[in-house]
């Protein structure tokens, strides 16, 4: 009875809904991600489930392919005029990544070549950086350098948080304080007399693109992009957030295409399944060494955050320092959690409405780029390229 691919399957859903259901429960401050690993990591040690539960819930194939729909979807979120107007935000994101890779020279003596090289890309990202490096660290027999990049991905929300939270509360009250003083609110977007948005191919065609039109339409450039990548070299998940980036800023596909298929939970489901693996093989041994690496891993990524952007003058990039350090850390976090905390923060700083909206005005939209230059798009290549850095 309580075995076979449905009872597998009903198993790891239950872990993602109890995490999602504490996550929303909580506002965020217990990440949904953190509750999952860690439900799937204290089953694995227990005994309790099966070591390879994913596989026996039927998501180990899907998982392999399904990477190549999410990075292009992702793809197609692309707003590359948002991008162009907060060319300093994206740069200063850029440069916080960039910063994070002088970290090597530190970390690899203290924890590894391969568990640092793992690492990287998943600071820098998401789940989609976490998938890649960590199948490629268990292809090359890497098993704790696999399972210390899943460690990694389910705390750095954790980490990063408060980072982001404390100075997005400075420049807050920086900003009040300059609003309550000249009423002037300098950073409200003025919108453009008689400019309307053109209609696309896709909104003129709406109709035609259903649920399965969508899918054919990703699986074929995901297709596409492996195609380019055997010929390139380059990981096929460069090509697919490329191309969806094209595809998307051209008008002939939708923005977000999967959630326009309705479809974008199930994938999201077999990318996150796809680094469950790698906690089955921890040992409560092992514990002691990851979590050394995880805390060593964080202390030096911080340290040189706040020397570069607090200290040096890179934060001149962005033009506030306090921006810019909050803006270096949403590489750690990402959609939802840089729209929440800039919303936490701006409710904690204002005594109105109108108050709420110039905190708003002054870091909403440069979280949500920074998040999504660093998560969504440029993590996805440096993982691309890390991978072929593992040395078995």
């Amino acid at each position: 009875m309580f075995e076979g691919m449905l009872f597998y399957i009903f198993v790891c859903l239950a872990f993602f809904a109890i995490g999602d259901f504490l996550g929303v429960a909580t506002k965020a401050k217990v990440s949904s991600v953190f509750v999952s690993l860690l439900l799937f990591l204290i089953f694995f040690m227990a005994d309790w489930i099966p070591d390879d539960v994913i596989n026996q819930a039927g998501l180990t194939q899907i998982g392999k392919w399904a990477v190549g729909f999410v990075v292009f979807g992702m793809g197609t979120t692309i707003n590359m005029r948002e991008l162009m107007a907060e060319w300093r935000t994206v740069a200063t994101a850029c440069l916080s990544m960039a910063v994070i890779w002088i970290g090597m020279i530190v970390l690899v003596p203290l924890i590894g070549y391969n568990e640092t090289i793992v690492a990287i890309p998943i600071i820098n990202g998401g789940i989609v950086a976490t998938q890649i490096m960590t199948s490629a660290a268990m292809e090359n027999g890497l098993e704790m350098a696999a399972a210390l990049g899943t460690i990694l991905y389910a705390v750095q929300k954790f980490f990063g948080t408060p980072f982001a939270s404390y100075f997005g509360l400075r420049e807050a009250r920086e900003v009040l304080a300059v609003y309550r003083q000249t009423g002037v609110n300098p950073n409200k977007a003025q919108p453009k007399a008689g400019e309307e948005p053109k209609l696309t191919f896709f909104d003129k065609h709406k109709k035609y693109y259903g649920q399965f039109v969508c899918l054919g339409i990703t699986a074929f450039f995901s297709w596409v992009a492996w195609c380019i990548g055997q010929f390139t070299g380059l990981s096929y998940t460069i090509w697919c957030l490329i191309l969806g980036a094209i595809m998307a800023t051209t008008g002939l596909v939708p923005k977000n295409i999967l959630a326009q298929a309705k479809s974008g939970g199930i994938f999201n489901v077999a990318v996150f399944a796809s680094i469950i693996p790698s906690l089955a093989k921890i040992e409560l041994g092992d514990l002691i060494v990851l979590g050394y690496s995880t805390v060593i891993v964080f202390i030096v990524v911080f340290a040189l955050l706040y020397v570069c952007f607090g200290i040096l003058p890179l934060w001149k990039v962005q033009g506030h320092k306090n921006v810019a350090l909050g803006v270096a850390a949403a590489q750690l976090l990402g959609f939802p959690a840089t729209y929440l905390i800039a919303n936490e923060v701006a409710t904690a700083a204002a005594e109105n409405e109108e108050e709420k909206q110039v905190v708003l005005d002054a870091i909403m939209s440069k979280y949500l780029v920074a998040g999504f230059t660093t998560v969504t798009s440029v993590s996805v290549i440096i993982a691309g390229i890390f991978e072929t850095f593992i040395a078995a």
